[in-house]
């Protein structure tokens, strides 16, 4: 299977049209945010704020990249786990946030927000931050400047590797290969 390429910002079509175990190339603008940054966003919209960031159709990359070494854009820049951002992603989903990545399992509120309204969540892979900074042409600081490796970033990626984990439809990857692994042993 070929990897699919999708270009940010995700409309709810596309996100719909993806399913568990996909394979992309993302191109466009992400935004890192991890829990601190989700911490205060939901804090701005708890008090009726606007966002420092469009949410409607983005993707987060929850990520805490290393500085950037001379004559690099970013740092290593893998995934980090994203069950800590799932206390505040469901109020996100709901805005328009489309895409998330990251690793590990979410929560039932999560999967039922990204079925609600449409939205997906892509695995990238744990181990490989330096390959994955190099998808990264272009970083720029947003705000949360405080938050050091927190803070959201703006960054433009360039065929940027992941797997669908969890569709719109509620497809779990995680619990599909458990179950393929089961039936072919």
């Amino acid at each position: 299977m070929s990897d699919r390429i999708i270009t940010t910002p995700i409309s709810k079509e596309t996100a719909t049209s993806l399913r568990a175990g996909d394979t992309v190339l993302l191109n466009g603008v992400v935004y890192t945010a991890r829990d601190a940054a989700h911490a205060r966003l939901v804090e701005l919209l708890d008090q009726g704020k606007e966002l420092p960031i469009d949410i409607k159709d983005a993707v987060i990359y929850y990520v805490g990249p290393t500085p950037a070494k001379p004559g690099q854009v970013i740092g290593s820049a893998g995934p980090t786990t994203s069950y800590r951002m799932d206390a505040y992603a469901p109020r996100l989903i709901e805005l328009g946030l489309r895409g998330m990545i990251g690793k590990g399992k979410r929560s039932q509120d999560v999967i039922d927000s990204m079925k609600k309204y449409g939205a997906v969540y892509f695995g990238a892979i744990g181990g490989a931050a330096a390959l994955i900074a190099k998808t990264i042409a272009e970083c720029e600081m947003v705000c949360y400047e405080d938050l050091g490796s927190e803070a959201i970033r703006k960054l433009t990626v360039k065929d940027f590797p992941a797997t669908v984990i969890i569709d719109s439809l509620g497809n779990n990857l995680y619990e599909i290969g458990v179950k393929d692994y089961i039936k072919s042993a």
